[in-house]
């Protein structure tokens, strides 16, 4: 990846289970979760959702960094968002896997 420095100081630490289910629980993060764990890598914030608007996607994307889910970085100068797996996966094993996996069956991916 290219040029690619994180916008954030420092993560938050994953939050503890029931946060992070409280943040995955509305549809639109769920969708851009879904996303993110399918492409396995930063992805440019507007190739995250489709039917809101940029300051709408800023409160979801806040609510799921805070979350401890994703983190915000700068690739070549576009503001990019990527999965936190590592450490999601160290704090909750298999639950994102299991997450996407049952979001891409219940959109028939």
């Amino acid at each position: 990846m290219p040029d690619a420095r994180d916008a954030d100081q420092q993560a938050p630490p994953v939050a503890a289970l029931p946060a992070v289910l409280s943040a995955l629980q509305d549809p639109v993060r769920l969708e851009m979760v879904r996303r993110l764990g399918n492409a396995g890598t930063a992805v440019r914030c507007g190739a995250l959702y489709e039917v809101i608007n940029k300051s709408t996607a800023t409160h979801h994307f806040k609510i799921l960094r805070e979350a401890g889910v994703i983190e915000r970085l700068i690739i070549d100068g576009h503001t990019c968002q990527r999965l936190r797996i590592d450490d999601l996966e160290s704090a909750l094993p298999g639950l994102v896997p299991t997450i996407v996996a049952a979001a891409n069956r219940a959109r028939g991916d």
